[in-house]
């Protein structure tokens, strides 16, 4: 057996940014499948670039800045400038397979389909004629080009902007010599554009906006030569920093730090192949990066925008089959009497959000309600849960929101739906200084006869009813007494009237969950070493604290058999010899994004099931308000784990298995095994055609 505490830390831990790269080969891998409907596999790619910018905006620039102010190196101790070299690398090859794919075989395959997306080599000439009056009428007005020289210092550029870097020779009107100028274009214009069909011939045909910049751009600089035109993308650092205890309103400091935002440190450039050298060194000294920032690309150095066409495209045919999320056992009209015969379990998107949007519904016009107290972190547009909030709070209730306004990326959108909230009458907190309130709760207050009888909806996922169609999440509505109570001892904790509680049922960081998930993974080392069997199965986006990590080497070497199912980031080594043998890590990576966490303990034969908002993550379980929740109802905790565990477990369509060295394979079904997808057989279950 290996000593755990002889080891190094590079030994035992995976570095999680490049374990979050590795999901995006994952991703990538979607739309490389010839066995996925075409427009899907454009998707993928899509989400693949979508991701990759995230990754750059948020971890990618947090490795450079703890290289610039000597932070603290994460569990690996990989330093950041290694850290920055592998990540370019890795990035490379990422971005290469990304442009191989599109050029080589996806739009050849969709222009083979009647879908065309059309380079600038292949317009004729009418098509050319179509784009050039459509540059004069719709782009040219809205651009401002600039010369660079003394009077004019290189422009602000802001985040993942689309932007063309211009060689010119000759000189303009006030006999100024041509040299360089930057055409910035305007967020208002559409990247993609629909050619007519009378005029390109195909019902389907499309043009990206960087082609019809760099073909038409000789119109914005008459009496000069246009040398060359590059487009180019400068990707910033996209995380905000309020100190929330020197602030003295977090709403006005966020909204002070929402607006640099787009013009933070640049982390990483995107510049056409044909870009000259001498003009990408002047870039790059403009942005303060280095040649390690730098990819070269061939093609629109926005592809993800070619995601529109998915949307613009109408052909069934191409993209998954539809189908129709199953209702709730949950009775619209009297939600609050189906609760009180038994827990209601929801498994989404196979079973349908609108029991969730139905309850709360019920409380904002049951005259019985006295009050509703909510969590929020992520809605989407028009949420109808706001709307009902709102209709609650006319209705005379007391309606209490706590919206976490630094959910990253909905900063913007939580700050509005707080105002309208507060407007309407609602009570709105913002959550606990230093802690991101990150809890999917739901609380509801009824008279019952002489007696007040609390309604609660737990879920792993947010109260957004667009990700609830794509997402895989579990929610349980209960007024199961303790469960109950521990949701109003959590609420009272973050209005700031209560102290550290005792919860009945629930484990909640920053307090409880990260304790007690070392007490039963110990729990289950304990009954392995005294002969008994010992079995964990966890699910779950990421894993990457140090400690849970250590307790899991540690159970593992004790004999507790440990499968893991961690969609994204994994920071554990699993099947290394005398330490993690027992321990196997699979992700799944399908037509939903794998959201839900659910926790199984085999307890020597009584075995506990939870739920839960928290992945097991230094920021989940230190930083956060999080919540995890037990099934109880011995039939739902067998579903939940039929569903979530043992299904995933037996996939062999769409899983990975993770090597101790940090690489996937695909896990492929056996010689004389069946092909089964988690996914496909939950559908195939649950959901109607």
């Amino acid at each position: 057996m290996t000593d755990i505490a002889a080891l190094s830390d590079s030994e035992l831990f995976l570095n999680r940014e490049l374990s979050q790269l590795e999901f995006n080969f994952r991703v990538l891998a979607q739309a490389e499948d010839p066995g996925i409907p075409l427009l899907e596999r454009l998707k993928y790619l899509c989400i693949s670039c979508t991701n990759l910018d995230e990754f750059f905006e948020i971890r990618a620039a947090t490795v450079r800045t703890a290289l610039e102010f000597g932070a603290p190196l994460l569990p690996d101790h990989m330093p950041p400038t290694k850290a920055l070299e592998r990540i370019h690398d890795m990035a490379a090859k990422l971005v290469e397979a990304q442009y191989r794919l599109w050029n080589e075989t996806l739009r050849p395959s969709l222009n083979e389909a009647g879908i065309r997306v059309l380079t600038r080599e292949s317009w004729n000439a009418k098509q050319k004629k179509w784009l050039q009056k459509y540059f004069e009428d719709e782009i040219l007005p809205v651009l401002s080009p600039l010369g660079l020289d003394p009077v004019h210092p290189f422009p602000r550029i802001l985040n993942k902007s689309l932007n063309v870097v211009v060689v010119l020779e000759g000189k303009d009107a006030f006999g100024r010599k041509g040299g360089m100028a930057i055409v910035r274009a305007p967020r208002s214009l559409p990247r993609i554009i629909q050619l007519p069909a009378e005029i390109s011939g195909g019902k389907n045909d499309f043009v990206l906006l960087s082609a019809v910049l760099t073909a038409f751009v000789d119109d914005l600089f008459p009496g000069m030569t246009v040398k060359g035109a590059y487009q180019f993308r400068v990707t910033r650092n996209s995380e905000l920093f309020v100190d929330e205890e020197e602030v003295e309103n977090l709403a006005s400091a966020l909204k002070g730090e929402l607006m640099g935002r787009g013009f933070r440190p640049a982390v990483r450039l995107e510049i056409a192949d044909n870009c000259p050298k001498s003009i990408l060194k002047i870039l790059l000294q403009n942005f303060g990066l280095t040649e390690n920032a730098v990819y070269r690309i061939n093609g629109p150095v926005n592809l993800n925008r070619v995601i529109q066409v998915y949307d613009l495209v109408q052909r069934p045919e191409l993209k998954f089959p539809a189908f129709k999320a199953r209702k709730s056992r949950l009775d619209e009209e009297t939600p609050f009497e189906t609760l009180r015969e038994g827990d209601v379990l929801l498994h989404h998107p196979y079973e349908s959000f609108s029991s969730v949007l139905d309850l709360l519904k019920a409380a904002a016009h049951d005259p019985d309600v006295l009050a509703i107290k909510q969590t929020l972190y992520r809605t989407g547009k028009d949420s109808k849960i706001i709307e009902h909030l709102i209709a609650a709070a006319h209705n005379g209730k007391d309606v209490t929101v706590v919206i976490e306004l630094r959910a990253r990326f909905d900063e913007e959108a939580n700050l509005g739906l707080a105002d309208r909230l507060q407007e309407a009458g609602v009570q709105v907190m913002y959550g606990v200084v230093g802690y991101k309130t990150h809890a999917k709760m739901m609380l509801i207050v009824r008279r019952e006869g002489r007696a007040l009888r609390r309604y609660v909806h737990l879920g792993t996922g947010n109260y957004h009813a667009g990700t609830a169609r794509v997402y895989t999440d579990i929610g349980l509505m209960t007024c199961d007494p303790d469960i109950t109570t521990d949701v109003h001892g959590l609420f009272q904790q973050l209005s700031g009237l209560a102290p550290a509680i005792k919860l009945k049922r629930l484990m909640a960081s920053p307090f409880t969950l990260h304790k007690g998930l070392l007490k039963k993974i110990e729990r289950e080392a304990k009954h392995a070493a005294a002969g008994k069997k010992g079995h964990i199965i966890a699910k779950m986006n990421a894993l990457n604290e140090a400690s849970v990590i250590r307790a899991l080497y540690a159970a593992s070497q004790a004999g507790v058999k440990i499968e893991l199912i961690v969609r994204g980031a994994c920071c554990l080594r699993p099947g290394v010899p005398g330490l993690s043998e027992n321990i196997s890590v699979r992700s799944v990576v399908g037509r939903f994004l794998e959201h839900s966490r659910v926790y199984w303990f085999g307890n020597d034969g009584k075995p506990e099931i939870f739920c839960s908002s928290a992945d097991w993550m230094e920021r989940n379980l230190l930083r956060r308000v999080e919540t995890c929740f037990p099934i109880l109802d011995p039939a739902l905790a067998e579903r939940v784990y039929h569903e979530e565990l043992a299904n995933y477990l037996a996939d062999n369509q769409q899983a990975w298995q993770l090597h101790a060295d940090g690489r996937y394979s695909r896990a492929l079904p056996a010689p004389d095994a069946m092909p089964y997808s988690a996914q496909g057989a939950l559908l195939a279950k649950i959901c109607h055609a």
